[in-house]
């Protein structure tokens, strides 16, 4: 019985973790200037591209598209690391609050760079560090969900 009752805790923390960490990306995104920049520009280029489109009378299926592959995207980055380190935390038997936010946040942040692959060539300045905000936008994001798991479910002695 203590069994289900980890599973229960593990999933009750992860249902709050990622909602948690959705809401940390999003409001470090709207106060970060450099990043309403960002927005700005990703949603002016998504219009500029779906718009030609849709004058030519091209379905609006490419809409989809864009929205299934943004729902990937935030599926990598919001749900992927809370579960991943819940796993292994729960596997063994971690109960420290520096494993879950700052695995989950180091983990958040480092995708991106793993799922790039190899550095792009001739990187300037600015671009660095627009990238070095970035990461550390989706540490803060990984960290909140890392630590709403840790309230929920981490601390907690063992259970079993």
């Amino acid at each position: 019985m203590p069994i289900l009752g980890r599973l229960v805790l593990m999933a009750l923390g992860l249902l709050l973790a990622i909602p948690a960490g959705a809401g940390a990306l999003t409001l470090l995104l709207l106060l970060d200037p450099a990043a309403q920049g960002w927005l700005a520009n990703g949603a002016l280029a998504g219009l500029d591209a779906l718009l030609p489109d849709l004058a030519a009378g091209l379905a609006p299926e490419t809409m989809l598209i864009v929205l299934a592959g943004l729902a990937q995207a935030l599926f990598g980055l919001l749900v992927l690391p809370p579960v991943l380190i819940a796993l292994i935390g729960e596997t063994l038997r971690l109960r420290s609050l520096a494993w879950y936010g700052g695995a989950c946040g180091l983990l958040t942040a480092a995708l991106p760079w793993l799922m790039r692959g190899a550095p792009r060539p001739g990187g300037s300045v600015e671009r660095l560090a627009a990238e070095g905000r970035l990461s550390a936008i989706l540490f803060l994001a990984g960290a909140a969900a890392g630590l709403v798991y840790w309230l929920v479910a981490g601390r907690g002695g063992d259970a079993r």
